[in-house]
């Protein structure tokens, strides 16, 4: 049996309005919450038992998953009181593990999107005899990421958490977000603190001589914690360009939910998803976007790189690029929404209002 520990306790802050209502797992990314995306993947990798970590708006994730039966796995609920960082997340977690001292656990942070081979993780974590294993990944600029650099055999040297001057950009590989645990280092992990993986247990098990091994991996990866990152990842998952076993019909230009309506003239593609009893209006443009369940498109409005929350409304004639419209706001007809514009939950932007406003 493989466990694995999925971090999703986090306010999304960066996401908001979005994650003012849902916790940023829970947001959905082609047509589905993203957490499921998630947890489809890790049991097509083998896992048979998740223990999810929560905390901001935790009680909205059993009603929806239930016991995991309906996945084919079984899950396990962990509630933090009070936010312990990534480290004190894990450690509160491990209390449910059945694993024992030696075998492998896969944590997963709630925010990322991958490719990446989970049961290869795992196998080469074994085989490596590694304390944890980290999967890691190239980015053309590293310096909002956790920087991990490794020698040619894949061991660890150092961590670098988001370095400040350029002397400390040493390398390329970052942390992506997903490692593998002995199960007995877990418990190494002070109980009851807040703790960061990142800049006190990995550096310190390092210290100690334990074996580190960094896994350098090129395929798919996206943090999903800005919208537009987001917004992108939900339209890849549509298109096929990142399989998910959870998407809930065909890859292709875009998804349809039930109930989703969409008027004579209307012209969808990039990926968008339409959510159930969304309705897109004659003539309008929806491009690479996310509209959710109740969400309406006016007439010849526009909305490209964006996501339109649960009930809000675009007017006619409307034009909305990278931006976020959030749950049961109005955006009159003839205003123009341009990149970064945020549109707070139930706000109301009179017709011909606005050009452009990064926080409506």
């Amino acid at each position: 049996m493989t466990e694995a520990i999925l971090l999703a306790g986090g306010k999304g802050s960066r996401l908001r309005p979005v994650t003012l209502r849902t916790p940023k797992p829970m947001v959905p990314a082609a047509g589905v919450p993203f957490l499921a995306h998630q947890l489809a993947r890790a049991r097509a990798a083998g896992v048979t038992h998740v223990v999810l970590a929560t905390s901001y708006l935790a009680e909205v994730f059993e009603p929806y998953f239930g016991d995991g039966s309906a996945l084919g796995m079984r899950l396990t609920y962990v509630t933090e009181d009070r936010p312990l960082g990534t480290g004190g997340a894990v450690r509160g977690a491990a209390d449910a593990l059945e694993s024992g001292p030696a075998d492998p656990v896969l944590v997963l942070n709630g925010d990322i999107l991958t490719g990446l081979d989970l049961a290869g993780l795992v196998r080469g974590h074994l085989r490596a005899g590694a304390a944890v294993t980290l999967h890691l990944t190239r980015v053309d600029d590293p310096r909002e990421y956790g920087l991990v650099p490794t020698d040619g055999t894949g061991r660890v040297l150092r961590f670098t958490e988001k370095p400040q001057r350029p002397e400390e950009i040493v390398t390329d590989q970052i942390n992506a977000g997903c490692y593998v645990f002995r199960r007995e280092v877990i418990d190494t992990v002070p109980a009851g603190r807040p703790v960061s993986v990142e800049r006190e247990t990995f550096p310190g098990l390092l210290a100690s001589g334990a074996l580190l091994h960094g896994v350098v991996d090129r395929s798919y990866w996206r943090d999903l914690g800005r919208p537009a990152c987001f917004v992108q990842a939900s339209a890849d998952l549509v298109r096929g360009v990142v399989a998910s076993p959870a998407l809930p019909g065909p890859t292709g230009e875009y998804l349809l939910m039930p109930g989703a309506r969409i008027e004579e003239g209307a012209v969808l593609g990039g990926g968008t998803v339409v959510g159930a009893g969304a309705r897109i209006g004659a003539g309008a443009v929806v491009e690479g976007s996310v509209v959710l369940d109740g969400a309406r498109v006016d007439e010849g409005a526009r909305v490209h790189a964006s996501m339109l929350g649960a009930g809000s409304y675009v007017g006619r004639g409307t034009t909305v690029t990278g931006a976020v419209v959030g749950d049961g706001a109005r955006v009159g007809a003839a205003n123009e929404l341009d990149h970064g514009a945020r549109v707070w939950c139930d706000a109301r932007i009179p017709d011909a209002a606005i050009r452009f406003s990064p926080d409506c």
